[in-house]
């Protein structure tokens, strides 16, 4: 998609994409994207951890450009930090067999003097319960994660007490669009929003304000309205960033709760972490 927006010469709005390589060495002028990518989850995911020398970290990820282009990004985030990364394991997208995968993570961390960390980056496959079920406690060995969908979140339920970064939960951001979209989807679906739901949300009143701040819509005068544009979005303030046009907006820090009456676990909110917070590389020119 991203060549035949070039190739049209039309904007195309990317949402809920996250790889850097879509605001990066993929893209073009008519790219804007209003998800996070992946430097944010792991900017926020190593703000999260607490990184100092102590900290050694072992991370499974899935073999394509979510999986790889996020722990690049993670080991950026722990430059300068003292923090290690002593293994990294790639599995196929649809893996369903981690044992020789486990043994070899909890080889690399298991003799470590210090915090001991497994990061778990994948999507849609279960990782969560043949980690849990090999029992990393043994070992004195963490797991932690980003956040995820609500159904995804059920398997959370493995681990109370585990810390991570999500780009959202309904409970997590407070102000007027996100308690309207909570309210309305409570309303109409009886449940709450899901990611996917605010990030669409965010990319549509991105449209509505180009649309309204634009002297004319053809493609070059809405470019130019949105770089650099901000806008009120269910996660709050974001600003599409002019160079690339990756929208800038905050991760959120959670600790996870279980509670009995909720059917998934609970990312209890920490702290709201702002885009100043997180040094988000920049990618493409924009004058390519």
């Amino acid at each position: 998609m991203l060549p035949i927006a070039a190739e049209n010469e039309k904007i195309l709005l990317v949402e809920p994409a996250v790889a850097d390589s879509l605001t990066g060495k993929d893209s073009n002028r008519y790219i804007f994207k209003t998800s996070r990518n992946s430097s944010m989850d792991m900017q926020a995911q190593a703000i999260a951890l607490k990184p100092d020398a102590k900290l050694f970290v072992a991370t499974l990820a899935q073999d394509y450009a979510f999986g790889r282009d996020g722990i690049a990004a993670f080991k950026q985030a722990l430059e300068g930090t003292g923090a290690t990364v002593v293994a990294e394991e790639y599995v196929p997208v649809k893996t369903t067999d981690f044992t020789a995968t486990i043994e070899r993570l909890f080889n690399a961390l298991k003799d470590k003097d210090g915090r001991k960390v497994i990061l778990i980056n994948v999507a849609g496959i279960d990782a969560v319960t043949p980690l849990t079920a090999a029992d990393p406690a043994r070992y004195g060995i963490e797991l932690s994660s980003g956040g995820n969908i609500l159904p995804a979140l059920v398997g959370y339920k493995k681990m109370p007490g585990m810390e991570g970064a999500m780009y959202y939960y309904y409970e997590a951001p407070k102000n007027e669009i996100n308690d309207w979209l909570v309210a309305e989807h409570m309303k109409r679906h009886d449940s709450p929003p899901d990611f996917f739901t605010a990030g669409g949300m965010a990319a549509a009143l991105a449209i509505v304000k180009a649309l309204e701040t634009a002297d004319d819509w053809d493609t070059e005068t809405l470019i130019k309205a949105m770089e650099g544009m901000s806008w009120e979005t269910p996660k709050g303030t974001m600003t599409f960033r002019p160079e690339d046009h990756q929208a800038l907006q905050s991760m959120y820090h959670f600790k996870i709760k279980v509670d009995d009456n909720v059917k998934w676990a609970i990312p209890e909110l920490v702290r709201e972490i702002k885009p100043e917070e997180m040094k988000i590389p920049l990618g493409r020119n924009n004058q390519q």
